[in-house]
């Protein structure tokens, strides 16, 4: 594995639900090297998705370090971690989170708005971004004149923007249809392996896991295997 960019010691997350503590994650240790592309699978409830959101920064485990590209981001307070999101995390959702009254070109420009970059430079990237995943005759479109695949696409050209040290995507193609689906992982090999975009990937479908270099599989807050994707 090339230097680790997430490294994780003794993670450890619960929730409250009503008077119980349920544990999610539980001393959990894990190292991802920087250009890896990582499947995340398990049954629901095995803390995949909470694994997902504190490595991203949207959530915070209860105790336990969590280090990426040297940075602890643990010790962040609200206003450093939300500007250290904007410039390492590239977000890829199942169900696009696109904005219905914008342009493909104008969600894709959004993560843009907290840089100092001016519109011009902005609109660039943007449309530099939508050629990168072959949209680049869709600039103009709206998200209900385009397909799940291609709204998913214009998702992805807005998580490669800022150019983030982590794209992180939860269950990218569960709104999709095989073929759909294929394109959109298509894609992220493309930018896994081109680009050398660091991914971590949380799915239930095992072709999808299929596509990634490695598999972790968790159950019940813990690393079961980790394994080579075939």
């Amino acid at each position: 594995m090339n230097d680790p960019v997430v490294e994780i010691r003794g993670l450890a997350k619960s929730y409250r639900r009503g008077g119980q503590i349920v544990p999610v994650l539980e001393a959990l240790d894990l190292d991802i090297g920087a250009g890896d592309f990582i499947a995340l699978m398990g049954p629901s409830g095995s803390g995949k998705s909470t694994l997902l959101n504190i490595i991203a920064g949207i959530d915070k485990p209860d105790r336990g370090t969590l280090r990426v590209n040297g940075t602890e981001i643990v010790r962040l307070r609200e206003a450093e971690l939300a500007r250290w999101r904007a410039q390492h995390i590239g977000f890829i959702f199942q169900f696009y989170n696109l904005m219905p009254v914008l342009t493909a070109a104008e969600n894709v420009e959004l993560p843009l708005l907290l840089t100092p970059l001016g519109r011009g430079d902005r609109r660039r990237r943007a449309e530099l971004a939508l050629s990168m995943v072959g949209l680049a005759d869709r600039m103009t479109h709206y998200p209900s004149e385009l397909s799940g695949g291609q709204q998913q696409r214009v998702a992805i050209a807005r998580a490669i923007i800022t150019d983030p040290t982590l794209i992180v995507a939860d269950e990218p193609t569960g709104d999709l249809d095989r073929v759909a689906a294929g394109e959109i992982l298509d894609l992220m090999v493309r930018l896994n392996a081109e680009a050398g975009k660091t991914i971590i990937m949380v799915t239930h479908d095992q072709r999808a896991a299929e596509r990634a270099r490695s598999v972790v599989h968790l159950e019940k807050g813990m690393i079961r295997t980790e394994t080579d994707a075939p």
